[in-house]
Order: C-alpha cells, then sequence, then structure tokens
C-alpha cells in the first residue's frame, strides 16, 4: 500500500510476521469489515482495556496513550461511567420530548463561547456537525463555494469528504471546493503569517467566483491537525476578515483543538481573538458516547431554521448528553484546561532540549496537550523525512507509547493524548522518546 492519504499515514501495511492469534484477527477483521479499514502500525496493537492515559494489551501489557483525543477525560473516566449508566436505566429517546438534560448541557456549553454564539444543534459525529454546518452556511450566504486547508479532514459524509483533501485523490473535492495551504509557521516568517494567510483565502474566493461558485464559507480547524499542527495564535483574523467582506461565513471546526485541547482557551479559536459564525464539535466531547453540535449566532442560522425542519434521531439523545454533562463537569471542575498548559509547556521544552542534540527533530510546536514535531532530514533545507518519522512511530510502538503522524508529507509526530496525561506520564513518554531518538540519530 502506497502512502497517499492521512488514512495511509501510520498504516499497517500487510508486511512482517505477526503471531498466530494477531494474524487470524487481522484476517478476520479484512474478511468481515471488508479493506477500506486501516490499523495503526506495522505490528498492529490489540487492545481489551483502559483507564486514564493507559491501555492494556491482551496480554496485560500496559501502553502509554499520547495520542488519543476522544477519551478525552481519560479512558473509562469513571464520573463518565457512572452518568452513562445512570441515565441509560432511566431513559433514552430522541429530542422530540422535553427532556431537562440537554437544556441544561446546553446553556453550560453556551456559556463558554463567546455572546455573540448563543444557538446550538446536536448531531452524532463531527462529519454530521460539519455538513449541518455548510448546509447553514449555504442557506445563510446564498452561495456554495467552500474554502479549506490542503491537507484538512472534516469528515465522511457525502457532502464534507469532497471538502477533506485529506482523503486523498480517490475521493475527490467537489467542483465548488478550493484550497488553501496551511500558515506553516516553519517555512513562513510568522510576523507575516496572517496577511499571507488571508492573501491565500482572498485568491481562493476570487477563483470560486470567476468558475460560476458563489462563496459561501471557510471551514477551518484552528490548530490545523490534519496539515501539521500549526498554532501561532492570532493568524486567522485577517483572513475572516476577508470572509466577510466576501459576504461568507467562517466555520471554526472545534473537532480536534476545541474542549481545553489548547489549554488556554476552551476553544481553538479563541486564541485567534475572532468570533466565528458557526462551530462544530465533536470527538472527545462524551469521552467515546457519539455526541457532537453545530453551535451558531443566531442571525446565522435564522434562514436555515426559517425553512429547514431539523431532527436527527440519535443527536441530543439523554444518554449522550449525560456523557457530555459529565465531560464537560470533569473538565471545568478538575482545572484540566491549566493542568494542558503545565504538562504541555513542560513537555515542549525537553523536546526542544533534545532536539537541540539531535538535527532531525526539526520545529517542535503546540498548544496545551497538542504537539507537532517536524522530522526532517537537513536543518538548513528543513526537507521532510517521512521515512524516519514512521521509523520514530514503529519504535515508539514497540516501546509501547502510541503517538501517530499527521502533515501532506507524513513526517510531523502528533502527539495528543488525552487531558489527564500528567506529569510522570511526560516522564515516561520522555524516557523512551529520548532512547528512540538517540538510537536513530
Amino acid at each position: 500500500m502506497a502512502f497517499s492519504t492521512i488514512m495511509d499515514s501510520n498504516s499497517y501495511t500487510g508486511g512482517g510476521e505477526l503471531d498466530p492469534t494477531t494474524d487470524a484477527m487481522v484476517e478476520k477483521r479484512r474478511s468481515t469489515l471488508g479493506p477500506s479499514y486501516r490499523l495503526f502500525y506495522n505490528r498492529p496493537v490489540h487492545l481489551v482495556k483502559g483507564s486514564g492515559a493507559h491501555l492494556y494489551d491482551a496480554d496485560g501489557n500496559k501502553y502509554l496513550d499520547a495520542y488519543n483525543n476522544v477519551a478525552s477525560v481519560g479512558h473509562c473516566n469513571p464520573r463518565v461511567v457512572e452518568a452513562v449508566t445512570r441515565q441509560m436505566s432511566e431513559l433514552n429517546t430522541h429530542t422530540r420530548y422535553l427532556h431537562g438534560g440537554i437544556l441544561d448541557y446546553s446553556e453550560q456549553l453556551l456559556a463558554t463561547f463567546p455572546a455573540e454564539i448563543s444557538s446550538i444543534m446536536y448531531t452524532c459525529t463531527g462529519s454530521e456537525a460539519n455538513d449541518l454546518a455548510v448546509r447553514v452556511a449555504e442557506q445563510y450566504s446564498g452561495g456554495t463555494g467552500v474554502i479549506v486547508t490542503e491537507e484538512a479532514y472534516h469528515g465522511n459524509s457525502a457532502l464534507i469528504s469532497a471538502m477533506s483533501p485529506s482523503l486523498g485523490v480517490g475521493v475527490p473535492l467537489g467542483t465548488n471546493v478550493r484550497t488553501v495551504p496551511a500558515p506553516d509557521s516553519y517555512r513562513i516568517d510568522p510576523a507575516d503569517l496572517g496577511r499571507w494567510f488571508a492573501e491565500q483565502v482572498s485568491f481562493a474566493i476570487a477563483d470560486l467566483e470567476r468558475h460560476g461558485h458563489k462563496f459561501s464559507a471557510l471551514l477551518l480547524d484552528s490548530i490545523f491537525s490534519s496539515d501539521g499542527i500549526y498554532v501561532d495564535p492570532s493568524v486567522l483574523g485577517p483572513a475572516v476578515e476577508v470572509v466577510h467582506r466576501a459576504g461568507g461565513v467562517f466555520i471554526a471546526d472545534e473537532v480536534q483543538p476545541g474542549f481545553s485541547r489548547t489549554g488556554e482557551a476552551m476553544w481553538g479559536f479563541q486564541r485567534h481573538g475572532v468570533v466565528p459564525d458557526l462551530v462544530t464539535m465533536g470527538k472527545p466531547m462524551g469521552n467515546g458516547i457519539p455526541v457532537a453540535a453545530m453551535a451558531a449566532r443566531p442571525e446565522i442560522l435564522d434562514a436555515f431554521a426559517r425553512e429547514t425542519p431539523y431532527f436527527n434521531t440519535f443527536g441530543g439523545n439523554p444518554v449522550s448528553m449525560a456523557a457530555a454533562q459529565a465531560v464537560l463537569d470533569v473538565i471545568q471542575g478538575d482545572g484540566l484546561a491549566e493542568h494542558a498548559v503545565a504538562v504541555g509547556d513542560q513537555w515542549r521544552s525537553e523536546l526542544r532540549t533534545l532536539a537541540a542534540e539531535y538535527p532531525f527533530l526539526g520545529d517542535i510546536r503546540g498548544a496545551g496537550l497538542y504537539t507537532g514535531i517536524e522530522i526532517i532530514t537537513d536543518p538548513a533545507t528543513k526537507q521532510h523525512d517521512r521515512a524516519q518519522a514512521q521509523r520514530v512511530v514503529d519504535m515508539m510502538r514497540e516501546n509501547r507509547v502510541l503517538i501517530s503522524v499527521c502533515g501532506g508529507h507524513g513526517n510531523i509526530l502528533k502527539v495528543r493524548p488525552p487531558l489527564v496525561f500528567s506529569m510522570s506520564d511526560l516522564d515516561w513518554f520522555m524516557t523512551v522518546f529520548s532512547g528512540v531518538v538517540k538510537e536513530l540519530g
């Protein structure tokens, strides 16, 4: 299997020998689930248990999870488990009946947004939330033209997969979609990034209009997770101004940077000093229970709401709301945003100290508990080194520390653990990572 998309990066390719049990499971998975599914790592991991930032395989071996953004408040968090169990034993139904859980949660969640964002609608997945947001943007703007970044991933519905270039050539972009490069702070002067990125958006809008597609929306993940994790604050302001002048809306996809992932703010867009028109969220929202949402400025939502009845059978159901409520309570009650800042800053400080000795470790960048590590061939040229990055990932896995890669060249280590990742977990990570780097260096 050749590397071609984000789904193929760090994937099991079928090479190498597996133990009989693992080999049988891989073959059964292939025959029952089909070949589109991907597994991580050259030697897949068979997990059976989780707790906090730790995972356990079928043989009882303990792993450090430095990648998982779904179980954001820790695997099998007892408060989430208790909340879901209690609600499941009482009631689970759809949103066409009154229920206090969804209302209480919505008020608490909306209080974390700027005052301009005061409406919320629920779905089951981030894909559905982005699908809904694009439809709302189209209704408001009267256009269909959408701009995304070159390696973006926003979901897998028919509409949104056509706006997710990271899925590769087998999933072609819509004729109404244009891509712009992410603001690469490692290769572009950070002082010029805001103006430069706004120019790219302006060029894309002009191209859409030139081809008969009225501009509708700029859809962005504010930490550029799939593109390579670019975290410079205040980059988006000029681009959002361009979007509004053109009559479009800014959709902030917070599926990855949201819910205190970046530490200093609840939402990734807040680091840029902008207020989106629409905000989507998902993955970490329910700590593994499917729940997602779209929050909106009411004036943006109004045209859609007047014309389109909305109903999602499972979106916002009481059990999912109980999970989401428990997650939000843990994040706010346990000070996980502040914790993410403290651990993340210490982490990147130690990584930069190590990088000073090993030239193939390029830029170290991140915010809160989200870090990107560029693997390069030469500090002078900053040439991407996908092969070395894959070696690091596989060696970390063999030492039972789980990470992955991102970026169009597959050379950026993506480190994104649960928010409960501790200083002792950091010590574990750095001990293994330093050993791997020294062996490869």
